[in-house]
């Protein structure tokens, strides 16, 4: 199911900055040049799936996608526009560092991105842990949104 939030009513977020200092990680813009060590680790991560859009992600200029590194390795990603306009997502971080309050910051990065472009509101395709973006960001679920933009993709 695809939910959705409200950018005029996203609140400020707080916490990222302070958790991501504290864990030593920096969330930014990609840049071209990273394009394919960015998708090999998304493939190798997430799957193929997810890494076709990340590689249109970041084949826009700007590219639309958000990397968290920490010591110079990549730590997490999101993306947004990748498969539909004000859509967000994929997104995802290394199993070993959830918890760190890295998607929260990469979501926020993104949704950000979408408001500052002059979006009323963003669209997350297909949510998985539904908890975490209703807390985070308010998202709530749009009705009849399953299978969405996904229906009768190609699985092979």
């Amino acid at each position: 199911m695809d939910y959705l939030v409200n950018l005029s009513t996203l609140p400020q977020d707080t916490k990222s900055a302070d958790a991501m200092a504290k864990s030593g990680v920096t969330v930014r813009r990609a840049i071209p040049p990273e394009l394919k060590l960015i998708v090999r680790w998304i493939d190798e991560q997430f799957g193929e799936a997810w890494a076709s859009e990340a590689t249109v992600a970041m084949t826009r200029q700007p590219p639309t996608c958000f990397i968290a590194t920490r010591e110079g390795k990549l730590v997490g990603f999101s993306c947004r526009e990748a498969s539909a306009r004000d859509f967000f997502g994929p997104t995802g971080v290394d199993e070993s560092l959830r918890g760190l309050g890295i998607g929260r910051a990469l979501l926020f990065t993104s949704l950000n991105d979408l408001k500052a472009l002059g979006y009323a509101y963003a669209i997350i395709g297909d949510v998985g842990p539904s908890a975490f973006y209703e807390k985070a960001v308010g998202a709530i679920p749009i009705p009849d949104s399953a299978p969405g933009i996904y229906a009768g993709m190609l699985k092979s």
